[in-house]
């Protein structure tokens, strides 16, 4: 046995060989866990903290309140208007932004299917033809030094990263969350553009309304200008009448004009919102009491926070930069691939494909930063301070969020109030109206009595055309506020037992 293994050493060596390529790959393995225990990640902490509803005072606020329900996802069709309904489909449909929001929806899922790649084993194809002259001073055989020459080779190449520190894991958890961030701002520009929509239609509604007041109010002053005419010609009046109610015709001409102006503006603007140069189609007038409140809450509701899409979005890139910074910590990390590579090559074309051709390779290859000048400290830095400015900017949309949400309920209560007042104070109004031009035609009083008598009353039904708008805004801002018809699903939310591990 002794004499046989002396005899030809090379055979020993054969078979200790594989014994000795899996201890070198352990002892390798073993070394990247050892220095990955090197590395050096103190003093780099994260520093903003995230703010909940409790801390916030919501569930405080909305104790012995009703919860509201759900806002449907098409809300405006609650208002009872086709107008309404055809506008908002129509913005949906073209409005630019909302498409600007849905491409990068696109893009960010794409860099999750990147990210995604990234952990699966590569695979490649590889074909190189040359000629060439070879140096007569090479590693080249003496018999192909300075020689001319074909070279070929075609060849399988493939890696795999063996991912032990997670890498691959956390960047495709970062790019989930900037794909459900981008999701949700998605559904967040859906949600403001069919509010604004619906806020923008109900102004020009107040203002086509108002054009219709401003008209009413020029042809009583003609009829009344027709009046005092007469009482003139009849000696009951003075020029002095006559000229207050000839002059009362300019302004309230003056005052359509205004409100024409105000009222082609806001079709612009409308328009703009539809993705049209000019709106489709032409809206009919119609009474703002006709149209049909939507009832709404009194209270925060006390799940506000997942009710957003902005809140959500907000959160979602809390948990994407989390997950930022767990990639800069496995920066730090060796990283280790494992190579193969199976074809042929050979000098000279003709043997390309011959069975002496065949190589073949595999193995390991580590990669470990030692020395890098702290780029890789101050790309962790970085990235633990967007950390802070996502966790920071979380909590200004929820603060955002609650303050928005009182102000409207605060508004909603007033309107309702300042309604009553109006309509006691415009009743008032007409009555005295009413005596002073019963006064005038039986000759007891002046027309001055009469303009004076038109003032309140005229006022009281702009201020009532503008109530009933900030109504229905108030409703509509009310309900962006609260959700808008937003609806996140059961894998919505980000996993906040994450946030740990990153501290």
């Amino acid at each position: 046995m002794t004499s046989n293994t002396s005899a030809n050493p090379w055979r020993f060596a054969a078979k200790a060989a594989p014994k000795w390529r899996l201890m070198g790959h352990a002892a390798l393995a073993a070394a990247a866990l050892g220095l990955a225990a090197c590395a050096d990640l103190q003093g780099i902490t994260p520093a903003a903290a995230l703010r909940d509803a409790s801390a916030l005072g919501i569930e405080a606020a909305t104790q012995g309140a009703q919860p509201p329900g759900p806002v449907p996802a098409e809300w405006w069709r609650d208002f009872g208007d086709a107008q309404l309904n055809a506008l908002v489909a129509q913005a949906i449909a073209n409005n630019p932004s909302l498409k600007l929001a849905q491409a990068r929806l696109a893009r960010a899922q794409s860099a999750t299917q990147l990210a995604s790649a990234g952990a699966s084993p590569q695979l490649y194809a590889e074909g190189n033809l040359a000629h060439q002259q070879f140096s007569k001073n090479g590693l080249v055989p003496p018999q192909l030094a300075g020689a001319v020459a074909d070279t070929g080779t075609l060849q399988l190449s493939g890696a795999w990263e063996l991912d032990f520190f997670g890498k691959n894991r956390v960047a495709l958890d970062a790019a989930l969350g900037h794909a459900n961030a981008a999701q949700a701002d998605a559904q967040a520009a859906r949600v403001l553009l069919a509010s604004s929509v619906a806020r923008s239609y109900f102004q020009l509604l107040r203002l086509k309304a108002q054009i219709a007041l401003g008209q009413a109010i020029l042809a009583q002053r003609e009829a009344s200008l027709g009046l005092v005419r007469e009482r003139v010609e009849a000696g009951l009046d003075t020029r002095l009448e006559l000229k207050l109610s000839e002059g009362a015709l300019p302004e309230a001409r003056g005052q359509i004009d205004a409100l024409q102006e105000q009222l082609d503006l806001a079709q612009n603007a409308l328009a703009a919102l539809l993705g049209e140069s000019k709106l489709p189609f032409s809206l009919a007038s119609k009474p703002l009491l006709d149209t049909k409140n939507i009832a709404t809450t009194n209270a925060i509701p006390s799940d506000l926070l997942g009710r957003r899409a902005d809140v959500m979005a907000a959160r979602w890139r809390v948990e994407a930069a989390s997950r930022d910074v767990a990639y800069a910590k496995t920066q730090f990390y060796p990283n280790l691939n494992l190579m193969a590579f199976a074809g042929f090559s050979s000098i000279g074309l003709d043997r390309l494909l011959d069975p002496g051709s065949v190589q073949w390779g595999v193995g390991p290859a580590l990669r470990l930063p030692l020395f890098e000048g702290g780029r890789l400290r101050a790309n962790l830095a970085g990235k633990t301070a967007d950390y802070d400015a996502a966790v920071e900017s979380y909590n200004a949309t929820v603060i955002d969020a609650i303050h928005d949400v009182a102000d409207q309920l605060v508004s909603i209560k007033a309107i309702v109030r300042q309604q009553a007042h109006q309509q006691a104070a415009q009743e008032a109004a007409e009555q005295a109206l009413d005596i002073a031009v019963q006064r005038y035609k039986a000759g007891l009083g002046t027309y001055l009595h009469v303009l004076a008598a038109q003032t309140p009353v005229f006022n009281q039904r702009r201020l009532g055309i503008d109530l009933a708008a900030r109504a229905l805004d108030a409703q509509v801002a009310l309900i962006r506020a609260i959700g808008g018809g937003y609806q996140a699903g059961p894998n919505s939310f980000p996993p906040s037992s994450r946030q740990a591990s990153i501290r």
